[in-house]
């Protein structure tokens, strides 16, 4: 089981990684979006773009439906919260170290204690 979060927390921080599909990943919180709206904005092929979709649902970032001739992609939150929730993790495990460091320099404010 851990094997398996492991993999998909590193396939979405690979996908993450490209500002491109940060992008796209940002519209897509607001709602969900055809792939000729996302394309819209950036100066790039549509195959382009599709391509960076690909990537984000591969690492289960987004997800797409086809209905007729029109693709239309959402964001999946559930993977969003599993990288959200290993990002709290480690920010909370620092904040507790930094604390104690604190408390530590101010019990003994000159460095060592005498």
């Amino acid at each position: 089981m851990a094997e398996i979060v492991a993999a998909n927390l590193d396939s979405a921080f690979q996908a993450l990684a490209d500002p491109t599909r940060r992008a796209l990943l940002k519209r897509l919180t607001q709602g969900p979006t055809s792939v000729s709206e996302l394309a819209r904005p950036f100066a790039m092929s549509l195959p382009a773009i599709h391509q960076h979709l690909a990537v984000l649902e591969s690492a289960g970032l987004v997800t797409s439906e086809k209905v007729g001739r029109v693709r239309t992609c959402r964001v999946e939150t559930a993977a969003l919260g599993q990288a959200e929730r290993w990002l709290t993790e480690r920010r909370q495990e620092w904040e507790r170290k930094l604390d104690r460091l604190a408390a530590h320099l101010q019990r003994y404010p000159g460095g060592e204690p005498k």
